[in-house]
């Protein structure tokens, strides 16, 4: 039986017409990801309603509006805690959702916080200090090179060719930069310097399953140290994606996806990010559980392709795994 669904998302050009720069807006969707998402909701044979950005969903849902299930993916605006601003507005008001609930939207986009319930749960991650002021990095004990990126950002915002400190007498100049552009402290990271993979998972509890490992590389046209937003933004010709199966490393990366997955209460959908040390051991770099969804450029759904999953079906499983928390 279809569901009606409504969409709630933070659109590029809204924000622009309204005076947000181009970087402001990096993390929020274009109208090709909408499209692209109403259209794979229709062919699942649900109906759709756009309701656009949280302020617009809090004013419907107050006018009493309702829907079977909201498919959320607003990013917010303002706060290390606006990934979570939909989903608690959601809650107030008992309407159903998609994806996490607001403590582990909150928790997740604090990569330090994520860090550490992740690193409790025995999964390793890089050694960290977080950098709330310059004077800071005095006390940062961490051997170089160094990954720097804000703490709450999503996007790779903030992460350049820059972010890689190789030198101790940079480090304080590099934190001020990220400090006085992002207005949040800075995350700095032993770096890793081995392979990067990123994992999907979908479902919730028990039922949650991986979707694929896929490797990402990067070719002689990229920022080579990370995957930066420049490299994401200009992926076809920078960026190289691979499935990785039938070796160790996909195993260990689906048991280590999984673990996080279940530590920090995710739920539907999310991308795990993982990096291998210089011993080739996997360690936690990030979680989005509010993952990309654009059908042509998102991690997610390539991977999803690359694994013979079209998007329509990526899409059905997580609304899927929605419903069925909610018993819809």
């Amino acid at each position: 039986m279809g569901l009606s669904i409504g969409l709630c998302y933070d659109l590029k050009d809204d924000y622009l017409k309204a005076g947000f720069s181009p970087e402001d807006v990096l993390e929020f969707d274009s109208e090709e990801t909408v499209a692209g998402l109403e259209a794979a909701i229709a062919g699942i044979g649900h109906t759709t309603g756009r309701v656009g950005r949280g302020r617009e969903l809090a004013r419907r849902l107050v006018g009493g509006e309702r829907w079977d299930l909201v498919f959320n993916i607003c990013e917010g605006v303002h706060g290390r805690s606006r990934e979570a601003q939909v989903p608690a507005l959601c809650e107030l008001f008992d309407q159903p959702y998609t994806f996490a609930d607001p403590l582990t939207c909150a928790l997740t986009l604090d990569k330090a916080m994520a860090k550490r319930v992740v690193r409790d749960s025995g999964v390793p991650t890089a050694p960290f200090a977080v950098v709330a002021v310059p004077q800071d990095t005095l006390s940062v004990e961490l051997p170089t090179p160094l990954f720097l990126k804000p703490v709450a950002e999503g996007s790779s915002k903030g992460v350049t060719g820059r972010s890689l400190v190789r030198e101790r007498r940079d480090l304080a100049s590099a934190c001020r930069t990220l400090l006085e552009q992002f207005r949040q402290p800075v995350l700095v990271e032993a770096f890793l310097p081995g392979r990067e993979v990123t994992v999907g998972v979908v479902g919730h509890g028990a039922a949650a399953r991986v979707v694929a490992v896929m490797e990402v590389s990067f070719t002689d046209r990229a920022e080579a140290a990370a995957y930066t937003a420049l490299n994401k933004e200009e992926y076809l010709e920078r960026v190289a994606y691979r499935l990785v199966a039938g070796e160790p490393l996909a195993e260990q990366a689906r048991e280590v996806a999984l673990a996080v997955f279940h530590a920090l209460g995710c739920r539907d959908a999310a991308r795990v990010d993982l990096r291998c040390d210089a011993a080739g051991r996997l360690n936690f770099l990030e979680v989005n559980p509010l993952p990309g969804i654009n059908h042509v450029k998102s991690d997610l759904p390539i991977m999803a392709r690359l694994a013979g999953t079209p998007y329509q079906d990526l899409i059905g499983a997580i609304i899927d795994s929605a419903r069925s928390r909610y018993g819809l």
